[in-house]
């Protein structure tokens, strides 16, 4: 169930999976992909057809070892037994009540050749009407708003509660996952005897507290349903007291913001930069769109909360390496974000790294990133719903080094979910655990849980080097 499902995001997820699985009422007859999966149609540079491009758990390999001397790759999603992308049913809420044909051709993310196939079918998907609160998103959003829950906020989280018991029973579900992916919000105030704890939360919910933001109503109606809640926006959603009640009642949670595009080619350079021993002096990155999120953030308040998850990304990296940064150095890091319509969902995003390096010498690297942004967030958003999904069916036990169990009882992954950092931009880790926003120390940390599971090692490259080692004699 997608917040903001007739978002850009929202429709646009929704129609790839559509058409990916060709569960399409089209007025012509839709010709199947020569994989026997997905539509195919036209546009000016030729065919194309539906696929899940971008998705980690769909379009990417993991290695098993090698055999012969040759590396063993398998696709992701086939290392453990993983939903199918084509399995999963779709529902969500939205403030606007557009059907969410009409919402994707307003999005203007898809070719016309796909949205005609795939109109009548998303025409009859229609969302629920969500929590609306303007004093957590910019003014210019209030025209969408005629589809929204009314009430108390007490109100308001029994009603998602109910929707949330309604789309399960309607739809005979083995597990739900909830996945934000509406307006970023700016973020709430958190304050002492409101957010610190779940007993105040759970008090300023029944006083009506106006401090208490959508995301975090929608977060604890999650959590007392025993459904995980991933948050896909920069906002402080995860206030001290709804962390407090996922981590006593055991539901999944996970964020915060899609690292998509920008900031994921951001956890790359910088953790190269300083591992190849050069010292980052300013990172500065634009950007500016001209979809919702762009016109969303247009407002100060909101901008802020991109602001902070944008600029934090490269902490852990700095904070790695204490030969180039003594304690309290940091590089100057600045984020700006404009709107302008005229680009659409076709965000431009200019970057320039400067260095210090050997013997006094600057070197400066400048980036030019030109990317559809909701058609990168979408395979994000499956994968999350994926992985929070078979995170949810895993468990473990201590055991001895001899391999003799410590214990018997099994018991699942901490409920924040560390696993999902390598999609997210400000990853939520429990208190006492490092925070890791190094792209490649994500994935491995993914991969080789994964490989556990299996029973194979850790991967590294240690045996190209005992292989090689080996060529000459001693």
């Amino acid at each position: 169930m997608l917040v903001g499902w007739g978002g850009n995001n929202g429709t646009t997820v929704t129609a790839g999976v559509l058409a990916n699985r060709q569960c399409v009422a089209a007025p012509a007859p839709a010709r199947a992909s020569p994989a026997g999966r997905g539509l195919r149609w036209q546009t000016k540079e030729g065919e194309r057809s539906a696929n899940y491009w971008g998705s980690l758990t769909q379009a990417s390999t993991c290695r098993l070892g090698s055999c012969e001397g040759e590396d063993v790759y398998v696709p992701f999603c086939k290392l453990l037994p993983m939903a199918d992308p084509n399995d999963l049913v779709l529902d969500g809420w939205d403030i606007s009540a557009l059907p969410l044909g009409a919402a994707m051709a307003r999005a203007q993310v898809l070719e016309l050749g796909i949205q005609a196939q795939l109109r009548p079918a998303m025409d009859a998907l229609r969302p629920r009407p969500s929590i609306y609160d303007p004093s957590f998103i910019a003014a210019n959003q209030a025209a969408r708003a005629d589809n929204v829950i009314g009430g108390s906020k007490a109100e308001q989280v029994a009603q998602v509660r109910q929707d949330i018991r309604d789309f399960r029973a309607r739809n005979g579900l083995d597990a739900v996952v909830v996945l934000w992916t509406a307006n970023t919000e700016r973020y709430c105030q958190v304050t002492p005897g409101v957010h610190d704890s779940e007993a105040a939360l759970r008090a300023a919910l029944a006083a009506g507290c106006p401090e208490l933001s959508p995301s975090t109503l929608f977060g604890l109606a999650c959590v007392d349903e025993g459904v995980p809640f991933i948050n896909g926006s920069p906002q402080n959603t995860f206030v001290p007291g709804l962390l407090e009640a996922a981590t006593r009642l055991r539901v999944v949670v996970g964020g915060d913001d899609f690292k998509s595009g920008q900031t994921k080619m951001k956890s790359v350079l910088v953790d190269f930069l300083v591992s190849a021993g050069l010292r980052p002096a300013a990172i500065v990155s634009y950007n500016h769109l001209g979809n919702n999120d762009g016109y969303n953030l247009s407002a100060p308040q909101t901008f802020r909360s991109k602001e902070i998850s944008k600029s934090n990304v490269v902490d852990d990296m700095v904070a790695s390496n204490g030969i180039l940064f003594k304690e309290g150095e940091h590089p100057d890091h600045v984020v700006v974000i404009k709107y302008v319509p005229a680009v659409g969902d076709s965000k431009r995003a200019m970057d320039e790294y400067t260095s210090d390096i050997f013997m006094g010498g600057r070197n400066t690297i400048v980036m030019h990133n030109t990317c559809e942004d909701s058609l990168l967030a979408s395979p994000l958003i499956l994968d999350l719903v994926l992985l929070t999904e078979l995170l949810t069916r895993m468990e473990l036990r201590k055991t001895e080094e001899g391999g003799a169990a410590v214990s018997e009882a099994f018991h699942g992954f901490h409920p924040i979910a560390v696993l999902l950092s390598y999609l997210t931009k400000a990853p939520l880790f429990p208190p006492g655990i490092s925070v890791v926003n190094a792209l490649p120390k994500q994935r491995a940390m993914l991969e080789n849980v994964m490989r556990a599971a299996v029973g194979l090692p850790p991967d590294s490259c240690m045996h190209s080097a005992i292989e090689s080692a080996g060529i000459l004699p001693a």
